[in-house]
């Protein structure tokens, strides 16, 4: 019996310790699920551990570890309405612009969230839990007028204008949330609203651009269609100048052909006159030559007959000059010199 007992105590023994062990490990976990982050400080030495991963996380039992897990998903920071209800939800945004007038933002929107690998800096900067959510609301509302307030109403009815004012706000509040963990991801913001004689101005003014953007179309439209037309007429003029100079070298080529053809021909024509010449040169030399040669003949024939003349007698002289003289009357009146004339003087021939 008393080994039956004692059987029995062991076997609860076992159990109880099966069960503590169970206990210590599902105390040794904790789980982090997706959109939190959590800080893991050692007890013991101070160490931080920053855990972004979802799952199970060791956490040691007995006071050793201690985990603290915050929210990492988007927040979300509203200004609307006429009142404020909790550090996440004030009232709408108002602003004065730079030139005196006031205009409001009905329902502007910020989101954001901590900075995952940071979460250690967030909960020394603001605490366990929830803590983080209040740093929007000192800084956002400050920021947003701040930086809207330096457009006027006018400018600032532009949304790329009030856009551009966002974004600035936006970096700016980065900047001071930033070094604490937080970050702001998104800042929305509706057109602002004006007075009512302000917004019909404002509707009068979009009428207005919007009536200058369809004349801003119909000017494109005319552009584009003056390049067309211009196209147009430079593709007729140039067929026509094609044509015309096609027409133009066509002529050319004619003229160019029938002036070498014309050429040809003088060529021709000089080729035959130049021959004709060089004949007629060589035939009125050939009539030159046979003409000196008669001309020499003759003169050699008459030089012959000087010559034998000069070696005659008188007597032979007068009968040739009498031959010469033979039907013409001479009137001679003897006149001498000398008694025995050896020549005689003509005087007064007819």
């Amino acid at each position: 019996m008393f080994d039956a007992e004692s059987g029995g105590a062991n076997k609860l023994w076992v159990v109880a310790a099966a069960i503590a062990v169970a206990l210590i490990a599902l105390r040794s976990f904790t789980s982090i699920e997706p959109g939190e982050v959590a800080v893991r400080v050692n007890n013991l030495t101070g160490s931080r551990t920053t855990l972004t991963q979802p799952g199970l996380a060791l956490r040691l039992p007995f006071g050793l570890h201690s985990v603290y897990k915050l929210d990492a998903s988007p927040q979300t920071f509203s200004m609307t309405g006429d009142e404020d209800v909790d550090d996440l939800l004030v009232r709408e945004l108002t602003v004065r612009a730079s030139d005196g007038s006031n205009f409001v933002f009905k329902d502007t929107t910020i989101i954001f969230q901590i900075i995952g690998d940071q979460a250690d800096r967030v909960t020394q900067d603001t605490g366990l839990g929830n803590g983080f959510k209040h740093w929007m609301r000192p800084y956002a509302r400050a920021i947003l007028r701040d930086e809207f307030g330096r457009e006027s109403t006018i400018s600032v009815s532009n949304p790329a204008n009030f856009g551009e004012a966002t974004e600035r706000a936006r970096i700016r509040i980065n900047e001071l949330l930033s070094p604490h963990g937080i970050q702001v991801t998104k800042v929305v913001t509706p057109r602002p609203r004006f007075s009512e004689a302000y917004e019909d101005l404002i509707e009068s003014r979009n009428e207005t651009d919007n009536q200058m953007s369809v004349i801003g179309s119909e000017l494109a439209r005319a552009e584009t269609d003056r390049v067309r037309t211009l196209a147009e007429v430079d593709r007729d003029q140039n067929k026509i100048i094609q044509t015309r100079r096609a027409e133009l070298e066509t002529a050319l080529a004619t003229a160019v052909s029938a002036q070498a053809e014309a050429i040809r021909e003088a060529d021709t024509y000089k080729i035959g006159k130049v021959a004709d010449g060089q004949a007629n040169l060589s035939a009125a030399v050939r009539k030159a030559e046979e003409l000196k040669g008669e001309l020499d003949a003759v003169y050699q024939s008459r030089s012959a007959e000087i010559n034998a003349f000069r070696t005659q007698p008188v007597e032979r002289v007068m009968e040739r000059l009498g031959e010469q003289l033979k039907g013409v009357t001479i009137d001679i009146q003897p006149w001498a010199e000398d008694a025995r004339p050896s020549r005689v003087q003509l005087e007064n021939l007819q």
